[in-house]
C-alpha cells in the first residue's frame, strides 16, 4: 500500500512540474530582431522591420543621372538592407514613358517614388497625390512643377534634392577661361524647362561680364547636329546647362565642336567627359544619397515630404578634360580637378 501511495506521489509530482513547463512557453518574449525592440539596430539594418517598394522613374540614362539612382539605392540599401526593394524604370528620354511608369507605380501602391529629372518629376506629380515623391536632378523645383511663390518647400506629396550649381560661377568661368570670347552659344533642349531657366540666368550674367550671348535650341535627339553646327559656326565658346538630352547626346555634339575648335563649357560633370573643356561641378551620386537619406526619414520616421525643403548639393568642384583644353590652347589654372575620359581610365 505504502509503495502504492509513493508511486501516485511521483505521477502527481511529474503532471505538476510538466504543466508548469508548458504555461512557461505560453509567452514569447521579445527578441531583438522584433519591429520596435530596444536592441534594434540604429541603423535601421535590423530584420524583422516593415518592408518598402519604392519605384524609380528615371528620364533617360547618362552618366549624371545613373549616379543619381545609385547613390540613392545605395544609401537606402546600407540603412533597410533586404527590407526595401526598387522597381527601377528608364523612360529613354521619353515624357510618355514617364507618364506610363508612374501610373503602373500607383496601381501597384509603392510606398515612395523617386522622379530623377524634371520629366520623371512632372509625371510622378500629375499621377498621385497620396504617394510621397522624392525628386532628384531637379534644376528649380517651382520651374518643374509650374509653381507661383516659391517658399522652398512644396505644400503638396513631394520634396527632393536640386542638381543647382551656382550659375553666376559658372559665367564667370567661361569668362576665365576663355578671355578672348565675345560671342557665347548657349546650347539646350527647348523641351526642358529647367534648361531654359539655366540659360536665362547665365546669358544675363555674362551681359554683365560684357560678353554677348545667343541661345540654340534642338527639340529633341532629331535636331541636335544641326543645332550644333549653327552654334558653332556663330560661337566663340559654348556653354550647355545641366540638359539631360545633350547629356545623352555628348558624342554628337563633340563630333561637331572639337573639329572646329570651339569650347565647352558644360553644366555638369557627364557633359564635360562627353564634349567640353570645363565645368563647375556637383556629385551626383551624393546628390543621390542626400535623396536617399530624405525617403529613410519620409519611410521610416513618418517625415512630411510637404514641409521638407529642398536640399542642395553643397560640394562644388571646378573640373576640365586637360588634354581637350591643351588641345584648344586653353590654360587651366591650378585649381581645377582633372577629368579623367573613360578611355583613360
Amino acid at each position: 500500500m505504502k509503495k502504492m501511495k509513493k508511486i501516485l506521489a511521483l505521477v502527481l509530482t511529474a503532471v505538476m512540474l510538466f504543466s508548469f513547463a508548458a504555461c512557461g512557453d505560453s509567452e514569447t518574449p521579445n527578441t531583438p530582431d522584433e519591429p520596435g525592440s530596444t536592441a534594434a539596430d540604429e541603423q535601421g539594418t535590423a530584420s524583422g522591420g516593415e518592408s518598402y517598394v519604392i519605384g524609380i522613374c528615371q528620364l533617360v540614362q547618362h552618366e549624371a543621372l545613373d549616379a543619381a539612382t545609385q547613390g540613392f539605392k545605395d544609401y537606402l540599401t546600407e540603412r533597410l538592407g533586404d527590407r526595401v526593394s526598387f522597381n527601377e524604370q528608364n523612360a529613354s528620354g521619353e515624357p510618355t514613358n514617364c507618364t506610363t511608369i508612374v501610373s503602373q507605380f500607383v496601381s501597384t501602391n509603392v510606398d515612395l517614388i523617386m522622379a530623377n529629372a524634371s520629366g520623371a518629376l512632372s509625371a510622378a506629380a500629375a499621377a498621385t497625390e497620396d504617394i510621397p515623391i522624392l525628386g532628384t536632378s531637379i534644376t528649380d523645383y517651382a520651374t518643374a512643377l509650374q509653381m507661383e511663390n516659391w517658399t522652398g518647400t512644396t505644400g503638396m506629396n513631394i520634396s527632393g534634392t536640386s542638381d543647382l550649381a551656382p550659375l553666376a560661377e559658372q559665367a564667370a568661368m567661361i569668362q576665365e577661361l576663355c578671355p578672348d570670347a565675345k560671342e557665347v552659344g548657349i546650347l539646350y533642349c527647348s523641351a526642358e524647362p529647367n534648361s531654359k531657366y539655366q540659360a536665362d540666368i547665365v546669358a544675363a550674367e555674362l551681359a554683365e561680364l560684357g560678353m554677348t550671348s545667343t541661345v540654340y535650341t534642338f527639340v529633341d535627339t532629331n535636331d541636335v547636329q544641326l543645332v550644333t553646327q549653327n552654334a558653332v559656326d556663330n560661337s566663340d565658346v559654348i556653354y550647355i546647362p545641366t540638359d539631360n538630352t545633350a547629356a545623352s547626346n555628348t558624342t554628337a555634339i563633340n563630333n561637331i565642336a572639337e573639329p572646329a575648335g570651339v569650347p565647352i563649357i558644360a553644366g555638369e560633370e557627364g557633359i564635360c567627359k562627353g564634349c567640353g573643356v570645363a565645368t563647375l561641378s556637383i556629385s551626383y551620386y551624393d546628390l543621390g544619397r542626400r535623396t536617399g537619406e530624405m525617403a529613410y526619414d519620409i519611410l521610416v520616421n513618418g517625415a512630411d515630404p510637404a514641409t521638407m525643403e529642398i536640399a542642395y548639393a553643397s560640394d562644388l568642384t571646378k573640373k576640365a578634360v586637360m588634354e581637350r583644353a591643351e588641345a584648344l590652347n586653353i590654360t587651366v589654372p591650378e585649381d581645377y580637378e582633372a577629368i579623367v575620359l573613360d578611355s583613360e581610365e
